[in-house]
């Protein structure tokens, strides 16, 4: 053993060990003295090789039980180094905590703990040969953190805010690997795979790798312009309406199919709609308030079916807009023919407007009628539900009269 040790470069309790583990055959025998040969030091040198390549002796043990049955290493390693090896092109830096602070404007606060937090995160690995130095995995994500406390955001919400985003993107990360591994990589590995089924798998991860971040960065593109589109209009409207003015809306197609969906998958949900043109704790001009308060309103487009359309409002403003007339069966904004039951209905200038600029034109009144018509079933659930719950718990009888005799 000693002999072996040395022509390895281990130690012979590092030897003694592998063989308690599994990972080293048992000296042949000859006489009394144990005999090692070239595949011990073969084994030990392959030992050390997975090592340095990062592998724990878990693993390597399973791998080379792949080896010793016939199933050949080099497709195992092959896809191990795929899986294992760098997902992204970035090379570590590293940097100085005088360079970091410079990076980052040479501000004072919080730095002590921003570091200790993005060194807990993974986002500085403390050098400990080298004190006061830091390696840096991604450079990219630095360069952004320092872009973003540039603009005016803290060092600790910066690593707060990486925190949250990790354990969304993970989230991410674990649903397309169960999504590739039941549709991909399931049907083609083996749970001990074959060299032609680890060759084949390494190859698929080298070609698939790649479109999972594609496929992340279409999305929040999406995502990012749908919403910072919405937010955007938001804060505008905000300050028109402080102002007394009126801001205009110039949604795209998109965003409009987009929140016609939200609110059809609301309504699906069995969440209450809100008044058209407004919320439940601001109605809609027309509409009537959980305070029972009602706002002026203009006369509904003609081409709703008196059935499905919410009550008119008596009132009327001088901003009202009138489309259609009477009950002509003629619809007002779409020139089509409706159905005979219909009469024009107060409807806010400023709501019809919104309507037919999120419906269209075409369709402002069926989409009206809709709205209508999901909200009156509402009510009706409510009131159905209310009066299930006072039949199963009746008020008490009040007590009889004393018998004046």
């Amino acid at each position: 053993m000693e002999d072996l040790a040395r022509h390895s470069g281990t130690t012979v309790r590092t030897i003694r060990a592998y063989q308690d583990r599994g990972l080293l055959p048992r000296p042949g025998r000859r006489g009394r003295a144990n005999v090692y040969d070239d595949a011990h030091l073969t084994r030990l040198r392959q030992i050390s090789a997975l090592l340095e390549r990062g592998y724990t002796l878990a693993s390597i043990k399973e791998l080379l039980e792949a080896w010793d049955e016939g199933r050949g290493l080099s497709g195992v390693l092959g896809l191990v180094s795929e899986v294992e090896g760098p997902w992204t092109d970035e090379e570590p830096e590293r940097l100085t905590r005088a360079e970091l602070d410079e990076l980052f404007g040479g501000s004072a606060e919080h730095s002590t703990d921003a570091v200790a937090e993005a060194a807990e995160l993974g986002v500085l690995v403390p050098l400990l040969e080298r004190p006061g130095e830091y390696l840096v995995p991604s450079p990219q994500e630095l360069s952004v953190a320092a872009e973003l406390h540039r603009a005016g955001v803290p060092l600790l919400a910066l690593t707060e805010h990486l925190r949250e985003l990790r354990a969304q993107v993970e989230h991410i990360a674990v649903r397309l690997m169960e999504f590739t591994g039941q549709h991909v990589f399931g049907p083609r590995l083996d749970a001990r795979p074959t060299d032609e089924q680890a060759t084949e798998a390494a190859g698929l991860v080298r070609r698939l790798r790649p479109l999972a971040q594609q496929t992340v960065d279409a999305e929040l593109a999406r995502a990012m312009r749908t919403f910072a589109s919405r937010r955007l209009r938001e804060h505008l409207r905000g300050g028109a309406e402080s102002r007394g003015q009126e801001y205009p809306t110039t949604e795209s197609p998109t965003t409009e199919r987009q929140e016609t969906e939200r609110q059809e998958t609301e309504g699906a949900r069995g969440a209450r709609p809100a008044p058209v043109g407004g919320t439940p704790e601001t109605p809609a001009p027309g509409g009537i308030g959980r305070n029972g308060e009602r706002h002026p309103a203009t006369p509904l487009p003609t081409g709703i079916p008196a059935a499905r359309r919410p009550a008119p409002a008596p009132e009327t403003g001088a901003h009202d807009a009138s489309v259609g007339s009477g009950t002509s069966g003629t619809s007002g904004s779409s020139g089509t023919s409706a159905p005979q039951d219909t009469e024009s209905v107060p409807l806010p200038a400023r709501t019809l407007a919104a309507v037919r600029e999120l419906a269209g034109a075409d369709q402002a009144a069926a989409f009206i009628a809709a709205a209508a018509e999901r909200e009156v079933q509402a009510r009706t659930m409510d009131r159905l539900t209310k009066d299930r719950r006072t039949n199963r718990h009746p008020a008490p009888a009040a007590p009889a009269p004393p018998d004046p005799r």
